[in-house]
């Protein structure tokens, strides 16, 4: 589907014309060759859309239904994966062994329930689709023998900002709107949600709620769930709704068994969503420290401070570097508001972080501009941002040069963040070394901070050796994800379980939640049809 004359790339990141160019991809190539001591790599081209050759769809849809219907090769191919590295790499060989049979794009409700209808009726599994930029396996499914083909439920369509309540600070949404829709609709009111994932222009609040995502907010309201007054969501039993309530002691909540559900358990179509004045008062400050460890402390100190923070990131070394804001760790803070000045706020964080060896600015940066992605401010939180945004294309063009990325995130309590961290650090580098990938890095950064506990986000850069990336990538994703589980983290914080987290989903959870689970499943989706084998099984 075309944006306002922008088109996806059905392979990597985003939208085409933001790839980046063959000056931006030498660049690149010449810091890798610094980096890992070799020559710069040569870009490699991805396989051409007209050179793809699909597997032929299995399913016709029915003549009513068929307006709302795409079995084009570009659809089909944009539409079989998410946006991990796995994903990445294999659309740009032009491995598409279980692309959708038909990808539909329903415009209504009751258009949604006729698409449902029709997968029931023909034994189709039917795979719910928002932005696509899942990592973790949440939108790919191979049919095996158990459906009759695949149905991929495109919801971008339904992206209206359906009501606006502004004296309880509340607006009606639909799920399928994309980021940049959602706020674009928000703005002339004066409100916005203050959801900002890394993936912002190319996912939905949908897909948040579904993925229980974590957005800008480092503090306080780190996680979508914060912001759902309440919900609704088709099911193949029939659409259930919650009640608008600013909160309730009455039993278990209903929202909470569809939050994070990924797509398994119903579709979420509409969701009344608590929304926030936007900020007119801000203030940010990047600080440098000695070590990770004085970071970490300093970070931990603001997160039980009282004061909450909007932002409040811990880069390492390494972190920093990537991010073009120096060579040593640096801690970035930021405070936002609608109502009155930060800077009494600032002052006092900046006051915790030279307790544990902070080097405070000498004066931090405050202004009034809205603070959404982009804005403009401390020059090193503004340069932290841009290419915090931009990374996904970056991954894309690493990519192309033949380098292995990947990130693993996950909490922990602040007792065994040191013990995690070196053990996930120990295990990634000598996966890397056991793959013939020996002069990659492991990076670590905090993305949210809790009083009981950090939430840490590694990245590991290494080159790739020719045709065997995807089992480089799988030997040091398992080393990593071993680690983390081995030290008492979880297996995500916000990327979601799908396919790719399961084993370690399972073994996270009680036996006994996932028998309640399965049954939920049978209650509300009895053929199994909703995006099959994600979380539970059929």
């Amino acid at each position: 589907m075309n944006e306002a004359g922008r088109r996806r790339s059905f392979w990597g990141w985003g939208f085409e014309d933001q790839a980046l160019g063959p000056d931006a991809l030498a660049g690149l190539a010449a810091l890798l060759a610094a980096r890992f001591g070799t020559d710069p790599p040569e870009p490699r081209r991805p396989v051409e859309l007209a050179d793809l050759e699909l597997r032929p769809p299995r399913l016709v849809p029915p003549a009513a239904l068929a307006p709302q219907c795409d079995t084009s090769t570009y659809e089909r191919a944009r539409h079989s994966y998410g946006r991990s590295f796995r994903d990445v790499v294999r659309g740009f060989r032009g491995e598409f062994p279980h692309p959708p049979d038909v990808v539909a794009f329903p415009a209504t409700e009751a258009a949604l329930v006729a698409l449902l209808d029709w997968c029931a009726e023909a034994g189709a599994a039917a795979i719910p689709y928002g932005g696509g930029s899942s990592v973790v396996g949440g939108v790919e499914f191979d049919p095996g023998d158990t459906h009759s083909g695949v149905v991929t439920l495109d919801l971008t369509g339904l992206d209206r900002v359906l009501d606006i309540d502004t004296g309880s600070r509340a607006a009606h949404i639909q799920a399928g709107a994309l980021g940049p829709r959602l706020e674009d609709q928000l703005r002339p009111h004066g409100l916005s949600l203050r959801h900002y994932p890394q993936s912002f222009e190319c996912s939905t609040l949908g897909g948040w709620i579904a993925t229980r995502a974590g957005g800008h907010h480092a503090t306080l309201f780190t996680h979508i769930d914060e912001l759902v007054e309440s919900l609704r969501v088709v099911t193949p039993r029939g659409p259930v709704e919650t009640r608008r309530l600013p909160a309730s002691g009455a039993g278990p909540a209903p929202d909470r068994l569809f939050i994070g559900s990924e797509g398994t358990l119903g579709i979420i179509t509409e969701a009344w969503m608590r929304v926030f004045d936007r900020p007119r008062h801000r203030a940010r400050a990047a600080v440098p420290f000695p070590s990770f460890e004085a970071g970490a402390g300093a970070a931990r100190a603001l997160a039980q401070s009282g004061l909450y923070p909007s932002n409040c990131r811990l880069l390492d070394a390494a972190e920093a570097l990537m991010a073009g804001v120096g060579t040593t760790p640096v801690l970035l803070v930021g405070f936002e508001s609608a109502d009155h000045p930060m800077g009494p706020w600032m002052a006092r964080a900046l006051e915790c972080c030279a307790d544990h060896g902070g080097v405070a600015p000498e004066t931090a940066s405050e202004g009034t501009t809205d603070d959404a992605p982009g804005a403009r401010g401390d020059p090193a939180v503004d340069t932290w941002r841009r290419s915090f945004l931009a990374l996904p294309y970056l991954r894309d063009g690493l990519v192309t040069l033949g380098a292995i990325v990947e990130t693993f995130e996950t909490a922990v309590t602040w007792d065994r963040f040191p013990a995690l961290h070196q053990a996930v650090v120990t295990a990634t580098t000598d996966a890397l070394d056991a793959v013939g990938a020996k002069g990659g890095s492991v990076a670590c950064r905090f993305t949210h901070v809790y009083p009981d506990g950090p939430a840490p986000y590694f990245t590991v850069i290494a080159p790739g050796r020719a045709g065997a990336e995807l089992e480089q990538w799988a030997a040091v994703k398992e080393a990593a994800s071993g680690a983390i589980a081995a030290s008492g983290g979880t297996i995500t914080h916000h990327h979601a379980v799908g396919r790719d987290h399961r084993r370690h989903y399972d073994a996270e959870r009680p036996d006994l939640f996932a028998e309640t689970l399965r049954a939920a499943k049978r209650t509300l989706d009895p053929a199994g049809v909703l995006n099959p084998g994600v979380l539970i099984d059929s």
